[in-house]
């Protein structure tokens, strides 16, 4: 997990050396994002400012160091993901004559866009993303989420300024913020029991819906009226993959052999499983004895030299309690297990700091045993897979 943010102050509302501060003091805000490593590109023009909190996992050495310049100096880019069919496009670019500095994915990102444009390009990625790439030839700022939106990625319009980050609270640590909390998108929460996508808990401000690519412009920073966050409206995001298209399109396929299906889907999970585990860092897995995280690291046991680390959250309460299951899972498969019983005071002790963790309120119990399980994790792995998103 790395985090990114930025803004593109054309009115100029902040002096030179204002803007090199705020900037900084919104990349510290999610530091916890990125304890590894921090870098910071403001434009030719002093207005366009990309931030780069990094958390080390593929080239953990300086060369994966972001914001990152493409070879012919007209991008920069900073991201948040990981695109897990990096090392087929790179041979494929390297059979090109493509010279590669290091063996970061970003680099990778960076040489498909100049080779294919953005939007080619971005199709080929298979991962999870939010991406920030400043074309400093056209002046425009692209913003870029996943298709199924793993990666969080917000922008908006705050004091006369476009913004945007991994999180809330680095847009509200820009200096000139003024947004207000929306009692319009307060009723959508009520209803959701969350803020559903693109709205966020402020006027103003938004999440860029998954599969999606916004690009802006200095016409489109000075002037947002007629702008619609949802894809297809107007002056808004554009789309570069639909669920609903792809879920139509396998409603048309006609499943005549159950076996092969299940051949076909076992394959792909196996498949899934294997690209998430390249890391260059410890990796793990949350393991609730539930289907989704027992096959995923079943998957993951499969296909490693060595007994996956799992973890697990257990509670002395009974019917709150999976800390059995998962055990009996662990040990079936051979993982080395670690588990920790909380008990209420240690989860009352998460309470006050859940805004500052989530940004914005959502009503989901399982924030509080999902932080206690990555921090758990944490003490012993850089990188963990899930069951959640199945």
């Amino acid at each position: 997990m790395c985090g990114i943010t930025g803004f593109w102050d054309v009115r100029r509302g902040l002096r030179a050396e204002e803007r090199r501060i705020a900037l900084k003091a919104m990349c510290d805000t999610i530091a916890h994002r990125g304890p590894d490593d921090s870098g910071y590109f403001i434009d030719s023009q002093d207005e366009v400012a990309l931030g780069h909190r990094r958390l080390s996992i593929i080239d953990v050495s300086p060369l994966g160091h972001q914001p990152m310049q493409s070879i012919s100096g007209r991008y920069q880019l900073v991201y948040n993901g990981e695109i897990f069919n990096f090392k087929e496009m790179r041979e494929e670019l390297v059979r090109r004559f493509y010279e590669f500095r290091g063996g970061s994915d970003t680099e990778v990102i960076l040489a498909m866009i100049e080779e294919h444009g953005l939007d080619n390009a971005v199709k080929r990625f298979n991962g999870q993303f939010a991406i920030a790439l400043w074309d400093e030839k056209e002046r425009v700022l692209h913003l870029v989420r996943d298709r199924i939106g793993i990666k969080p990625l917000y922008y908006g319009w705050s004091g006369g300024v476009f913004l945007f980050g991994s999180e809330l609270k680095a847009m509200r640590a820009f200096p000139l913020w003024q947004s207000e909390i929306s009692r319009d998108n307060l009723t959508a929460f009520m209803r959701h029991a969350c803020y559903p996508a693109p709205l966020t808990a402020y006027s103003g401000i938004y999440k860029l819906m998954p599969g999606s690519i916004l690009s802006v412009d200095a016409d489109l920073v000075r002037r947002p009226a007629g702008f619609s966050p949802f894809p297809g409206e107007g002056l808004a995001p554009r789309r570069f993959w639909s669920f609903r298209q792809v879920a139509e399109s396998g409603q048309a396929e006609i499943l005549r052999d159950p076996l092969a299906g299940l051949d076909q889907l076992t394959r792909l999970l196996r498949e899934s499983v294997a690209r998430r585990m390249i890391a260059d860092v410890p990796l793990g897995a949350f393991l609730s004895g539930g289907i989704d995280s027992s096959l995923v690291v079943a998957l993951m046991q499969e296909q490693a030299s060595k007994p996956v680390q799992t973890f697990t959250i257990g509670f002395n309460e009974d019917g709150f309690n999976e800390a059995e299951h998962a055990a009996a899972v662990a040990q079936h498969l051979g993982t080395k297990h670690t588990e920790l019983y909380v008990t209420p005071d240690q989860a009352r002790e998460i309470i006050p700091a859940l805004p500052y963790m989530f940004d914005e309120p959502f009503a989901d119990s399982s924030q509080l045993p999902t932080r206690l399980v990555a921090k758990l994790a944490r003490t012993e792995v850089t990188v963990a897979l899930s069951g959640d998103g199945g």
